[in-house]
């Protein structure tokens, strides 16, 4: 193996003329302790990388190797067989810049029975992927563009949303602040995190202000 060099390996070779099956197993965990030596920066006492480091010294071995080690030595059919390939997800995205995460939240959307929240969701959402738009593309996008997405996603499902909420356009403080409110709402279980972060600023706040207010009552009596 070509990470120990060619000196490993003639030690390697070494052991297996030791007759001594005691002696030939001590000198194997020697190898062992000093192939951990040759890389420091992947010094680990963790099983994984120990496991790793008696498998190599087998496989240099030709797996000829016969010791009493912490391991079984590895199978030489699994030697050169490739990994198995990674099963990717089949979801098929029409729009990949958006993401998944936006199709299932056009699907929320899509099963909201109140129709204000319809509204309130899809208003949210524009903004959301007009985002995701600016962000992937690397220049700004026009709304028209963003509700026609919304409706092809939703095959037209939310289209009479869509026409109603695009008279307003994205930019529309009642609509930014009605979604952002009902995403922030206690049924929604993102919102509780903004709400948490509120709350944590509010706290800091109240902070700085008291030990101002000491500061300066200190300063008077001084």
């Amino acid at each position: 193996m070509k990470e120990y060099g060619s000196s490993v390996q003639k030690l390697v070779d070494y052991i297996l003329t030791i007759e001594d099956t005691e002696k030939r197993t001590k000198y194997a965990f020697l190898m062992v302790e000093l192939m951990k030596q040759i890389h420091p920066n992947m010094k680990d006492n963790t099983q994984d990388y120990s496991k790793k480091l008696w498998d190599d010294l087998f496989i240099m071995s030709n797996f000829k190797l016969d010791v009493q080690g912490p391991y079984p030595p590895p199978s030489p059919e699994l030697l050169g067989k490739p990994p198995r390939k990674v099963a990717y997800n089949q979801h098929h995205l029409k729009f990949k810049h958006y993401g998944r995460n936006v199709e299932l939240l056009i699907l929320r959307a899509i099963a909201e029975e109140k129709l204000e929240d319809k509204k309130l969701l899809v208003a949210y959402i524009a903004r959301l992927m007009k985002g995701f738009y600016v962000t992937w593309n690397k220049e700004s996008v026009d709304d028209v563009v963003i509700w026609q997405n919304i409706k092809e996603m939703s095959e037209n499902l939310l289209g009479t949303i869509v026409d109603e909420l695009s008279q307003e356009g994205l930019g529309h403080a009642r609509v930014a602040n009605n979604a952002r409110n009902t995403y922030n709402a206690p049924e929604y279980p993102n919102g509780n995190n903004n709400n948490n972060r509120n709350n944590n600023n509010y706290r800091k706040n109240n902070f700085r202000n008291n030990n101002n207010n000491r500061n300066n009552n200190f300063r008077k009596n001084k």
